[in-house]
C-alpha cells in the first residue's frame, strides 16, 4: 500500500482533523479524499503519526433506510434493536380451560388426513366440525371467568411490547440507558411514527422464550428501568412528543439490590412527574398490570385495556395466600378483586376496552396490533384538541374520581347481602343549647298548626320524643357514674339476670338491695352535676308526650265526628223519618202558633213523642258504633256543687288506694305478681295461670276492703241519694250518671294493678 510522506510544502501547520474537515472544499491542501480513500495514508512528523482508512459502504437514505429488513414491512430499523424475529415458530400452548377445544381440533385433523389418504370427499363433515369448533370457541371466549382472563394475559405466546410496536409503527428507533450507568432490558423506550406522527413509546418487555425471559427479567423492571422511562418522559415533554405506554408486567422486581437502589423512590418519582407532563399520555394494558410496577408508567389521560388484560394491586395468588392461606383460592380472589377490563371500566379505573380475536391476542397478533393502533389514533385525536391546562386538569380529574361514591343511593339487594353491616354510631349527648333550639322550633310548628287548623307533623313530634328518651337515658347513666353507683348497678344487674335465667323468684334480700339503691339514687339525684339538663329533658318529654296524646285524641275525635255525622244524615234521610217530620211541621203551621208557648197541649205532646222517637233511633245507630249514648238536656246544667263533691270523693278514694299500694304487704304481693307474669311470658302454663289469678284475687280483696271503709261508704251513699232526688225532679242531665260514682269508687280495685 502506498504511503505519503510528510511534505513541508503540503502539510505545514495542519492536523488530521483539519484534513478531514477539508473534505467539504474538495480535499486537504489540494489532495482530494477520493484519492486518499484508494489507499492507506500516513502523516509522519517527529511527534505525531496518524494512520486512517476510509472504507467503502453501501449508500442509503440516512437515517431511514428504504427496506433494511425484508421480513418487516415499512422499513423498521431492526438493526438498531436487539429484538429480532424468532428463527423457530413458538410451540402452541393449550390452557386448561381450552382442552375441550383440542379434542375437536384433533377430530378435524384426523378427518382431513383420512380424506387425503382415501381420496373420499369429507368436506361436509369437515365444515360441520369447523362450525362446531368456531361455535365452541365463541361460547368459551365470550363467557370467560376472571381467572381464565388472568391465564390468557400470562400466555407464553402473547404478543409483547416490541411485537406490537413493530406492527403499528412505520419507523421506530430504540433509545437506551438511564444515564446513571445502566440500561434495564425489562423496559424498552424509543421514538416511532404512526401515520406520520411522532410518539414516544415506552413499555414493559417480556421474553418470547426462556432465554429472552431471563434476559428481560420476566418483564419485571429494576429502578434503572423506571429512571430510563423517566428520562424519556422529560425528553418527550421537552420536544412535545405525545407519550404512549404499553403495560405488561407482573410487578416491579423486588429483590434486595433493587430495594437498595431505591425501587420505591423511582416509582414515586415517575408518578409525580407523569402528573406534570404537558403532553398527552395514553396507557394500554396489553397483558397483566401488576401494582406500582405498572402504575409507574400508567398515570395517563387515557387508560385502555385489551379485552383479556388484567390490572391489579396484588396478584390473585398473593391475595388468596393472604386471605385464605392457600394459593388454590386464586379463582375466588380474582373474582373479588375486580381486575378485568369490563369491571374496571364500571369502576371508572379504565377508560375503554380494545377487542381481541377469539382465542386471545396470540391467535392473531397483527389484527390485535391494528386495533391498538386505531385506539391510539382515536385517543390522541381527542387529547390533542385540549390545551395544556385542560390536559393537566383532565389527567388529575381522572384519578380524583376513582373510588367515588354516592350517599343515599339504594343498594342492589343482591349486593347488599354480602356487604358488611353498618356499625351503629356511638351515641353522644346533644348540647343543651342545641336541644333548646330544636324544642322551640317544634313548639312553634305545633302552635302554627293549631292556629291554621292544619295537622302538625307527627313525624317530627315522634322523632323528638325518641331523641329525648335517648338523651334522658344518657343523662341517667352520667348521673349514676357521677354519683359512684355504676359498679353497684352493674353487680345488681348481673345478679338479677342470673336469678331470672334460673327461673327462681327474686330473693327478698336482693329486692331490698335494689330498693335501697333506688332510694339512694333518688335522694342523691338533685346533687348530680347534670341534674339541671336531666330535669329540663324530662319536662320536655312530658310536655311533648301530652301533646302527642292530645294530637292522637284530636285525630280520633275528628274521625269519629265524621262517622257520626254520616250516620245521623243516613237516619234523617230515611223515608219514614222524613214523613213524620213533614207531618209535624204541617201540624204546627196549621195551628198558626207563632211560638212554642202558643201551642196547645196535644201538639206539644206529639212533638215530645216525635223527639223521643228520633232520639231513640239515633241512640240505636250510635250504639251500633260501640258508643255510650248520653242524652243531654240543653236547658239544664249540672249542679256545680254536686260535681265538686263527686271529684272530692274520687280524690279521697285515690289517696286511700295509693297509701295502701305503698304499704309493704301489698307492695310485696304486687312484685310477686309481676315476677310471675314475667316468668310465665306470653304463653303461661296452667300452674302459672293459677298463681297469677290467686295473687290478683288477693290484691283485689285488699283494695276492696280499703275503699269499703265507713267514711267513704257514707259519703258514697249520700251522693247516691242526692243524685236520685235530682233524677226524680228531672233536674239532672245525662252528663253525670251512676256509672261515674261506680267508677269513682272502683276505679283502682282492678285496673290499676
Amino acid at each position: 500500500m502506498a504511503s505519503i510522506s510528510n511534505s513541508a510544502v503540503a502539510f505545514t501547520g495542519t492536523t488530521a482533523s483539519d484534513l478531514l474537515r477539508s473534505s467539504k472544499s474538495g480535499g486537504a491542501n489540494g489532495i482530494p479524499l477520493r484519492t486518499l480513500g484508494k489507499a492507506r495514508f500516513s502523516v509522519k512528523t517527529r511527534d505525531l503519526s496518524v494512520v486512517a482508512k476510509v472504507r467503502k459502504v453501501k449508500k442509503h437514505e440516512y437515517p431511514w433506510p428504504e427496506d433494511p429488513d425484508p421480513n418487516v414491512k415499512g422499513g423498521v430499523l431492526t438493526h438498531l434493536s436487539h429484538f429480532k424475529p424468532l428463527k423457530e415458530k413458538p410451540k402452541p400452548v393449550t390452557l386448561d380451560f381450552e382442552k375441550p377445544l383440542v379434542a375437536l381440533e384433533k377430530k378435524i385433523i384426523d378427518v382431513r388426513k383420512m380424506a387425503n389418504e382415501t381420496g373420499l370427499d369429507f368436506s361436509d363433515q369437515i365444515l360441520s366440525l369447523e362450525n362446531k369448533y368456531q361455535q365452541a370457541l365463541k361460547d368459551l371466549y365470550t363467557h370467560l371467568t376472571p381467572i381464565q382472563r388472568v391465564n390468557i394475559a400470562r400466555h407464553p405466546n402473547r404478543p409483547t411490547f416490541l411485537d406490537h410496536i413493530f406492527s403499528i409503527t412505520e419507523k421506530f428507533v430504540e433509545l437506551h440507558g438511564d444515564r446513571a450507568g445502566y440500561d434495564d432490558p425489562a423496559i424498552v423506550t424509543g421514538i416511532g411514527t404512526i401515520d406520520g406522527k411522532r410518539y414516544m413509546f415506552m413499555g414493559h418487555q417480556k421474553g418470547r422464550n426462556t432465554k429472552e425471559n431471563i434476559m428481560r427479567n420476566f418483564g419485571m423492571p429494576t429502578p434503572h428501568g423506571y429512571r430510563k422511562a423517566l428520562r424519556m418522559m422529560y425528553y418527550a415533554d421537552h420536544h412535545g412528543f405525545p407519550i404512549v405506554t404499553l403495560i405488561d408486567t407482573p410487578g416491579a422486581f423486588a429483590d434486595l439490590k433493587s430495594e437498595e437502589l431505591g425501587q420505591g423512590e423511582a416509582i414515586a418519582h415517575n408518578l409525580r412527574t407523569m402528573f406534570g407532563l404537558k403532553v398527552p399520555i395514553v396507557s394500554i394494558v396489553i397483558g397483566e398490570g401488576g401494582s406500582g410496577g405498572a402504575l409507574a408508567i400508567g398515570c395517563a389521560n387515557k387508560l385502555l385495556m385489551l379485552e383479556n388484560a388484567v390490572f391489579y394491586v396484588a396478584s390473585p395468588e398473593a391475595c388468596a395466600a393472604i386471605l385464605w392461606k392457600t394459593a388454590k383460592a386464586a379463582p375466588k380472589a380474582a373474582e373479588k378483586l375486580k381486575i378485568t377490563g369490563p369491571e374496571l371500566c364500571k369502576l371508572q379505573v379504565a377508560d375503554g376496552i380494545i377487542p381481541e380475536p377469539l382465542g386471545g391476542a396470540h391467535a392473531d397478533p397483527s389484527w390485535t396490533s391494528q386495533q391498538i393502533k386505531n385506539a391510539i389514533n382515536e385517543a390522541m385525536d381527542e387529547l390533542n384538541k385540549m390545551d395544556t391546562e385542560a390536559l393537566l386538569k383532565h389527567r388529575m380529574l381522572k384519578f380524583r374520581k376513582i373510588g367515588g361514591f354516592q350517599e343515599g343511593v339504594p343498594v342492589d339487594p343482591i349486593r347488599k347481602v354480602n356487604m358488611k353491616k353498618k356499625d351503629e354510631p356511638v351515641a353522644g349527648k346533644t348540647p343543651v343549647i342545641e336541644l333548646e333550639y330544636e324544642v322551640e322550633k317544634l313548639k312553634q310548628q305545633i302552635s302554627k298548626a293549631k292556629e291554621s287548623s292544619s295537622k302538625p307533623t307527627e313525624l317530627a313530634l315522634n322523632e323528638m320524643i325518641e331523641k329525648l328518651k335517648k338523651e334522658i337515658d344518657l343523662e341517667y347513666s352520667a348521673a349514676v357514674e357521677a354519683m359512684g353507683l355504676k359498679g353497684r348497678c352493674l353487680n345488681l344487674r348481673e345478679e338479677c339476670l342470673k336469678a331470672n335465667s334460673q327461673d327462681h323468684l327474686m330473693h327478698p334480700v336482693l329486692m331490698d338491695r335494689i330498693e335501697k339503691l333506688s332510694d339512694e339514687f333518688n335522694k342523691g339525684l338533685p346533687t348530680a352535676p347534670n341534674y339541671t339538663s336531666l330535669k329540663y329533658k324530662l319536662d320536655m318529654l312530658k310536655e311533648f308526650s301530652i301533646a302527642k296524646s292530645n294530637l292522637e285524641k284530636k285525630g280520633k275525635g275528628e274521625e269519629l265526628k265524621l262517622d257520626i255525622n254520616k250516620k245521623l244524615k243516613e237516619v234523617m234521610d230515611q223515608p219514614e223519618m222524613k214523613e213524620k217530620m213533614q207531618a209535624l211541621k204541617a201540624e204546627v203551621q196549621k195551628s198558626g202558633a207563632s211560638s212554642a208557648a202558643d201551642l196547645d197541649d196535644g201538639t206539644k205532646e206529639r212533638i215530645s213523642k216525635m223527639k223521643k222517637e228520633i232520639e231513640l233511633e239515633l241512640a240505636s245507630v250510635l250504639k251500633s258504633m260501640d258508643l255510650n249514648v248520653e242524652i243531654v238536656r240543653a236547658k239544664e246544667l249540672i249542679d256545680q256543687d254536686l260535681k265538686a263533691k263527686v271529684e272530692s270523693l274520687e280524690e279521697e278514694t285515690n289517696k286511700k288506694i295509693e297509701n295502701l299500694v305503698k304499704s309493704s304487704d301489698l307492695k310485696n304481693t304486687i312484685k310477686l305478681l309481676k315476677l310471675e307474669v314475667a316468668k310465665a311470658g306470653k304463653t303461661p302454663d296452667a300452674a302459672s295461670k293459677n298463681k297469677i289469678e290467686a295473687l290478683e284475687q288477693q290484691i283485689k280483696r285488699k283494695l276492696s276492703a280499703a275503699i269499703s271503709s265507713s267514711e267513704i261508704k257514707e259519703k258514697h251513699e249520700e251522693l247516691q241519694a242526692e243524685i236520685k232526688a235530682l233524677e226524680c225532679d228531672g233536674g239532672l242531665n245525662g252528663s253525670l250518671k251512676n256509672d261515674d260514682l261506680k267508677e269513682a269508687s272502683s276505679k283502682y280495685d282492678e285496673s290499676r294493678v
